[in-house]
């Protein structure tokens, strides 16, 4: 399985070009797509699951054509998106076996699917209880479990961690690790965590262009040398607060630690520090908001 992109372009009806021109080759494996608010995330998300047709440009699922071939595409599609609708007052494996039916499963084989499902996502113990009694991080696996009906090949997730607790958000990345494996899963995010901790290659989106394809660590390297840390007072806090190029601050025991991203020293006590992933996005959009 691997997804293809080619030229792909589209240009909404009052003139808003979402996607120019984008080339994009995904692999079997976790894959993530990272970019600011209308970088074209949503709209590419939005093709690949054939809810929207591209203006130009061609994709190809498997070697098919979406627009070509797209009965034969949709099963194996397999799609979460960020506010996951369900119906509160159904238990789980309700739910699922209401959405395996509308994906044309029936009988015990639908039944044994769900029943595998739910084990999958760790929800067996609590199949018949209601939806309107799970936590969020319940309801995002009951929505990772009805993304497989079917056992599609190609799942795509957007902002998969969003609002869960940290134990939630570790379980939920391992979830999606495990199913990455003989399968493509594309991960959509704001939480750059999630991305460097379980995606091999990703994609970086800017004002509907591509700008950055490969393994993070290659992403990561552009900060080499630009990612600063120093200790400072509370009134640095008003200082650097508002500054894009600042990556985080936190308390310490000897005083405020402040990480930014630059070209020079911010202050005479900063030292170099290896940078992660989330260092290197910060950069990306500090160097394209200079370039602007």
């Amino acid at each position: 399985m691997e997804v293809l992109c080619k030229g792909l372009t589209k240009i909404y009806p009052d003139g808003k070009e979402a996607l120019t021109d984008l080339d994009l080759h995904i692999q079997e494996g976790l894959f993530g797509l990272l970019g600011p608010n209308g970088a074209g995330k949503t709209t590419l998300m939005e093709i690949l699951t054939l809810l929207l047709e591209p203006t130009r440009g061609q994709v190809l699922i498997d070697g098919c054509d979406i627009r070509k071939n797209p009965d034969k595409i949709r099963p194996q599609l397999g799609y979460l998106p960020q506010f996951f609708g369900y119906f509160p007052e159904l238990r789980a494996y309700e739910f699922l076996e209401y959405l395996g039916g509308l994906r044309g499963l029936r009988g015990r084989d639908l039944k044994r699917h769900v029943q595998e499902l739910l084990a999958q996502v760790r929800l067996s113990r609590v199949a018949h209880k209601r939806l309107k009694t799970f936590s969020g991080g319940m309801l995002r696996r009951v929505g990772i479990a009805q993304a497989l009906l079917g056992h599609p090949k190609l799942i795509i997730v957007d902002e998969p961690t969003a609002g869960l607790d940290p134990e939630e958000r570790v379980h939920f990345r391992n979830l999606l690790f495990e199913l990455g494996q003989g399968r493509v899963v594309i991960l959509s995010t704001h939480i750059v965590k999630d991305i460097e901790e379980t995606c091999q290659q990703l994609a970086l989106l800017h004002e509907g262009r591509l700008r950055f394809q490969g393994p993070p660590s290659a992403f990561i390297r552009a900060a080499q040398g630009e990612t600063w840390e120093f200790l400072g007072s509370a009134e640095d806090v008003e200082i650097f607060a508002s500054r894009p190029n600042l990556v985080s601050i936190c308390e310490k025991m000897n005083g405020i630690c402040f990480r930014v991203v630059s070209p020079t020293p911010p202050r005479e006590n900063a030292r170099t520090v290896t940078p992660n992933l989330e260092d290197a996005y910060v950069h990306f959009l500090e160097t394209a908001r200079q370039a602007a």
